[in-house]
Formats: structure tokens, C-alpha cells, sequence
């Protein structure tokens, strides 16, 4: 978890100091999303053929930009 950290903290250190332009910032938020298979609850449910309040129910789901997102990587 430390190693976590110290990422997360340098992210923010380096979005404070003006190093990332916002193309950067949205690369980062991308590649991330896509680590953590990041979809909103209607397209997973749409590409797992299940039902929106099946995947609501039986998946991890997270609250980001306020839109609920499910998290599949496993």
C-alpha cells in the first residue's frame, strides 16, 4: 500500500505544480479506468448480458465524477 501512496501523493504533487496538461490528465484517468475494466452500470450490464439491477446488486460499483461506475478486474 505504501507504494500506492507515494504514487498518488506524486500525481497530485506534479497536477499542483502544472506538469500535466489536461490531454496528460485524461491519459491517466484512461489508462487507469482501463486497469480497473471501469464501466458505468448500463454498458456492463449490456456487455455481460445481464440486467442493470443485477449488475447493481452483484458487483462492486463506485461512485466517481458522480456516475456510478462497476470495477471488473478480476
Amino acid at each position: 500500500m505504501k507504494n500506492s501512496i507515494k504514487i498518488v501523493d506524486r500525481i497530485d504533487q506534479l497536477a499542483h505544480e502544472g506538469k500535466f496538461n489536461t490531454e496528460e490528465m485524461v491519459q491517466i484517468i484512461e489508462r487507469i479506468g482501463s486497469y480497473l475494466n471501469l464501466k458505468t452500470i448500463s454498458n456492463y450490464a449490456k456487455d455481460n448480458n445481464m440486467s442493470y439491477n443485477g449488475v447493481k446488486h452483484h458487483r462492486q460499483i463506485v461512485d466517481l465524477f458522480n456516475n456510478k461506475y462497476v470495477i471488473d478486474n478480476e
